[in-house]
């Protein structure tokens, strides 16, 4: 398994969890993909983007079970990062662990 990472806020976990889809956030929308991290990706994704976010979800999912919906493309620093171009569902989530 390649982990790959969603932060939730607890607002989005708790709809995510209730619905069993999740479309994305507002930002993820403006960018037309689901942002994800690998596992240390994700530690500065939550220091730059989360540090003020309380009840913090980390929602896991195998990159390889994810299928051509997820692109490997350059963002920070040119670094390759995960993008989801579909919605994600229940049955992509292999762990969810608070923050």
């Amino acid at each position: 398994m390649r982990p790959v990472v969603k932060l939730l806020r607890a607002a989005e976990w708790a709809a995510f969890d209730a619905t069993g889809r999740f479309d994305g956030s507002p930002d993820d929308a403006r960018d037309g993909f689901i942002h994800l991290s690998t596992p240390e990706q994700a530690l500065v994704t939550c220091a730059k983007y989360f540090a003020d976010a309380a009840g913090l979800v980390a929602v896991t999912c195998d990159a390889d079970a994810l299928g051509a919906a997820l692109r490997w493309e350059a963002s920070r620093g040119g670094d390759l990062f995960p993008h989801l171009y579909r919605a994600l569902v229940r049955a992509d989530i292999v762990a969810v662990e608070p923050l």
